[in-house]
């Protein structure tokens, strides 16, 4: 039985917003029972939500959406009308490798731009683990 639902929390543009906003996608999870999502969605989750504070600079809204019995949509919106851009990381880079994840570890992800800003929205599917096609690999030092 799937419990269906949408939660929303508004976070200032500030460095503890990611913290706050991945404790909230977790906690959202647990409740829902879809404990084999957290993982996933807390690093995504975080990964998002922290490039919303550094490059939009603006207050940000972290949706969670529950679409299926295993499925749900994370969603942080900002008001910044410039939406993300792949970069190439380096191995000792320490940023850069945001579009990579969403690639890599979401189901399917997208940026929707608006006339207040954007939302960057990924899925997440219960039924299909995105880190069983990374056991055993050296992600830092494999191709793209």
């Amino acid at each position: 039985m799937s419990v269906s639902g949408r939660q929303s929390l508004d976070l200032p543009p500030m460095a503890h917003s990611a913290s706050q906003g991945r404790h909230f996608v977790v906690a959202a999870l647990q409740r829902w029972q879809l404990d084999s999502l957290v993982d996933s969605a807390a690093l995504l989750s975080s990964e998002i939500i922290s490039n919303a504070v550094l490059h939009a600079r603006t207050p940000l809204t972290v949706s969670v959406e529950r679409i299926g019995d295993d499925c749900v949509q994370i969603s942080v919106s900002d008001g910044s009308p410039f939406v993300p851009q792949r970069r190439q990381a380096s191995t000792d880079s320490t940023n850069g490798r945001g579009i990579d994840l969403l690639d890599r570890l979401s189901t399917s992800w997208s940026v929707t731009s608006s006339a207040a800003g954007k939302t960057v929205l990924f899925t997440l599917d219960g039924s299909r683990d995105p880190w069983a096609d990374f056991v055993g690999v050296d992600w830092l030092a494999a191709d793209p």
